[in-house]
């Protein structure tokens, strides 16, 4: 890569940007990525510099591993990490005081998996597996129920809960995660969320169980604390479902969560570079940003391959290169970008990246996944 190129790509995703009353240092976010080391939900030592490292290392914004809100039916893992307790919290407490450290600013992914669930399963395995309909992601009957309105009012005050908690112990914001075939995303996808109340129908109604977490969030915290939503048109095990065929498909769906209070969207996709609705270059947080005029964050495969990585080097500029990403940022069609993969692989790639080493830069390795490095 020239140095012109390398000068432009750190000029550019250094720029800092805001998200309500945070101001990010630059535009690299951490994705959040499911770790499961955090026996009984509490994140440990080897979490709190696993998280440190990275925000050291020059990432403006970290989003944590999904952690599970205070609900029986949240979650189906003893070492995903739960963000409620006191044990846990003092955990991430020390988390947000390491990342701060560094100079990084933390969120949070706040979690619950409904119809995902197993019977049986801890951290609570008495505890049923709740949905919209009762409905895996595949449209069968699961080992579960469907929600009722005490079940509904008890799962959005654990959201409000846990970021009432995070602001308190020092977070810098909160994620929701409505993504990826979980529970929010089940009252928002058709496919799993077959109610006849006030919470199914057209997509503005399936949205109201998500609108209203979101308000219930926003009155629990201060004006000024980001909530994000993460969201995706993919689900797990449904990689060609879509919330939205349309931009005014997803226009109905955007537009009550950021009246409810949404100060930025997570836009999911598996390959960022891709248009997202016919007649249109725009990704999908571009969309996200267009329809709704909040931030947006893109995400999907940014600096996970080799093909990416002789891109950075400039041997070559296939569409999902770094010219490409840099184009769109600098035209606002998003604001910032979230990388996952190869970051959890090497702690330094924000910090290689700003300082124009793309030949430091590896192709990921999924050994990476084995432990915290």
């Amino acid at each position: 890569m020239t140095a012109t190129a390398a000068s432009r790509a750190a000029e550019i995703l250094s720029r800092p940007v805001s998200l309500n009353g945070l101001t990010v240092p630059n535009r690299i976010v951490m994705a959040p990525m499911t770790r499961q080391f955090s026996p009984g939900g509490v994140p440990g030592e080897d979490v709190v510099g696993y998280y440190a490292r990275r925000a050291a290392a020059g990432v403006g914004l970290i989003v944590t591993e999904g952690t599970y809100v205070g609900h029986e039916s949240a979650g189906q893992s003893d070492r995903v990490p739960r963000f409620h307790g006191e044990e846990q919290l003092a955990g991430w407490t020390k988390v947000a005081d390491a990342v701060h450290a560094g100079g990084g600013a933390i969120v949070p992914q706040l979690w619950h998996i409904g119809m995902v669930r197993n019977a049986g399963e801890p951290p609570f395995a008495d505890a049923p597996a709740v949905g919209p309909s009762g409905l895996r992601i595949n449209g069968t009957a699961g080992e579960g129920k469907e929600m009722t309105q005490s079940d509904l009012d008890d799962v959005i005050a654990a959201f409000a809960e846990a970021a009432a908690a995070a602001e308190r112990i020092g977070f810098d914001g909160v994620e929701l995660h409505g993504a990826h075939g979980y529970l929010i995303d089940q009252f928002l996808w058709s496919g799993t969320n077959r109610r006849t109340d006030a919470y199914g129908g057209d997509p503005v109604a399936r949205t109201k169980f998500a609108a209203e977490i979101v308000a219930a969030v926003r009155a629990s915290v201060s004006p000024e604390f980001p909530v994000l939503f993460r969201y995706s048109q993919w689900k797990q095990e449904a990689y060609d479902a879509r919330l939205a065929e349309t931009p005014e498909e997803l226009e109905a769906i955007l537009t009550p969560l950021a009246a409810a209070g949404v100060d930025a969207f997570h836009a999911s996709t598996r390959r960022y570079w891709l248009p997202e609705f016919d007649g249109s270059d725009l990704n999908l947080a571009g969309w996200t940003k267009k329809l709704t005029g909040k931030a947006a964050i893109t995400v999907g495969s940014v600096g996970l391959d080799g093909d990416f990585i002789k891109a950075f080097q400039g041997e070559g500029a296939p569409v999902a290169g770094l010219d490409n990403l840099l184009d769109r940022l600098e035209s606002d069609e998003f604001d910032l970008v979230a990388v996952g993969r190869a970051l959890l692989q090497d702690p330094e790639w924000a910090a290689k990246v700003l300082d124009g080493r793309f030949a430091d830069l590896g192709a990921y390795d999924p050994t990476a996944l084995r432990t915290l490095s």
